[in-house]
C-alpha cells in the first residue's frame, strides 16, 4: 500500500478481530498472552474452489 493511500492517523479506528477457536468465535483480543502469539504465527491460505 503506498503512502497516498493511507488514511491519517486521526482518521483510523482500531478492528476486532475475532477467530473461531474450538467451535467457538471470540475475539482474539480475549485471549491470554500465549494464546495471542500462537494467533500471530498462524499460517493463512486460501483454499481452490472445488470444481
Amino acid at each position: 500500500m503506498s503512502q497516498a493511500s493511507q488514511l491519517p492517523q486521526e482518521q483510523r479506528q482500531r478492528c476486532e478481530v475475532w477467530t473461531r477457536v474450538m467451535g467457538y468465535h471470540r475475539p482474539v483480543a480475549a485471549f491470554n498472552p500465549g494464546k495471542q502469539s500462537e494467533h500471530r504465527e498462524r499460517l493463512h491460505f486460501t483454499e481452490a474452489a472445488a470444481r
